[in-house]
């Protein structure tokens, strides 16, 4: 009687173990697409970044061209006056470009709204900076790291417990039941880290 109460006690903990597994599981799942998808939005937000400062490097190039030309005196007088114009709005492009790609780099809410310069969905101040991605990633990270400790030791646990079901010792079962106790509270406990960690 006491020993069919044993592996009942058994059989419901790992059952316990067993449910929180299969959580640990979907929520790694889930997180773990969200983790890919931000390492996506972080390439593009680079990308988009590398883009304004090819473009910013061009004026750049254009606007030394222009001054170079003024200073050399290779233009009739008559052009002075228009390529200098010319020479103004590179200078306007490179500051825009040079905003633009701040805005790009440390997101829109990191700037005052009068700096706002890229819309998104046809709207200004929606930028979401790469660096903000990547501290949002980061985070994913170490809660994904978080959820690997809690699958493996609620693994362990129920390996350990199906061990512990055969055994025909009852101090050797009861020491594997305790064993297999500590080892899934350990992983239940990092599934709770993993999830504090996301908040």
């Amino acid at each position: 009687m006491e020993e069919t109460r044993f592996e009942i006690r058994f059989g419901v903990t790992l059952a316990v173990f067993a449910a929180f597994l299969a959580l640990n599981d979907l929520l790694a799942g889930r997180f773990g697409d969200d983790e890919l998808q931000l390492s996506n939005e972080k390439t593009s937000s680079y990308l988009w970044y590398q883009s304004k400062g090819i473009k910013e490097s061009l004026a750049e190039g254009q606007k030394d061209l222009v001054d170079a030309m003024l200073i050399g005196g290779a233009i009739k007088p008559e052009a002075v006056t228009s390529l200098q114009k010319m020479g103004q709005e590179l200078e306007g492009l490179m500051s825009r470009y040079k905003k633009e790609k701040k805005e790009i780099l440390i997101g829109s809410k990191n700037i005052p709204p009068e700096s706002w310069s890229q819309e998104v969905d046809g709207k200004l101040g929606n930028v979401v900076g790469a660096q903000e991605i990547e501290s949002k990633l980061e985070i994913l990270g170490r809660a994904g790291d978080r959820f690997d400790i809690a699958t493996l030791f609620l693994q362990l646990s129920l390996v350990l417990g199906a061990i512990g079901l055969i055994m025909k010792s009852v101090k050797i079962r009861q020491a594997i039941f305790m064993l297999t106790v500590g080892v899934g509270t350990l992983g239940i406990g990092a599934l709770l880290a993993a999830l504090g960690s996301l908040s």
